[in-house]
């Protein structure tokens, strides 16, 4: 029988070894799985990786794991915002490293990734510094950059509903990263508001198919009428 639930964090983030490239699903607050950054926080690994919209906020999640000195890099969309001392911090200093990726071009990366397409053309980027160092070719008059697929190690994500195969729906904008982040990891795991039985999930919801998952957390929370 297939059951990917799990009891507990400890569950949920065993394993994880150092030196993981961990994709992170959120943009900001909103879709972030914050109880699976806490046990990661807490499972120990370091020299981590990390993929995320931003670089995190205060001194909770994101932050906190930088600031514990258990991220070599992390790439991101933003990594300044209104309170990212943390990063800025650690930055200057040159204690951690900063990939800074378009969010379009990062989506792609890791949804490539998923499909197993190695790498892919876009014109954005072309002509400035992120663009520095990578293959440009012309194609029909126009100039496109090569950039390479995103996998990672292990993605954590957060889901609005799943049934014990994996299968996942998303409540409106909780869903930006999380599903292309799902189809990237080598190991995804999910945080989910809501655990529902088989057979309970309308399949025209479903946005990630259990083949991509292989955890499932639940951390009730979140309005319970759905949509």
């Amino acid at each position: 029988m297939i059951d990917k639930r799990v009891a507990t964090i400890a569950e949920a983030m065993a394993g994880i070894p150092d030196g993981a490239t961990v994709l992170v699903g959120g943009f900001g607050a909103v879709g972030q799985p914050n109880a699976l950054i806490d046990g990661l926080i807490e499972q120990g690994a370091g020299g981590l990786t990390i993929v995320a919209n931003n670089a995190g906020v205060g001194h909770v999640g994101l932050a906190r794991l930088m600031e514990l000195g258990r991220v070599r890099k992390i790439v991101c969309s933003f990594p300044r915002s209104s309170d990212s001392s943390v990063f800025e911090g650690l930055y200057r200093a040159g204690k951690i490293e900063l990939e800074i990726v378009p969010q379009g071009t990062m989506a792609e990366r890791m949804r490539a990734a998923g499909a197993g397409v190695p790498a892919f053309f876009t014109a954005t980027a072309v002509g400035t510094k992120l663009a520095q160092g990578k293959e440009t070719r012309e194609i029909d008059g126009r100039t496109y950059v090569l950039e390479c697929a995103l996998p990672g190690d292990v993605a954590l994500v957060e889901a609005w509903e799943a049934d014990r195969w994996g299968n996942l729906t998303f409540r409106q904008s909780g869903r930006n990263f999380n599903p292309v982040m799902a189809m990237a990891g080598k190991t995804t795991v999910v945080q989910t508001q809501h655990l529902v039985e088989l057979g309970e999930l309308d399949p025209e919801r479903v946005v990630t198919p259990g083949i991509f998952v292989d955890r499932v957390l639940h951390v009730p929370y979140g309005d319970p009428t759905g949509f």
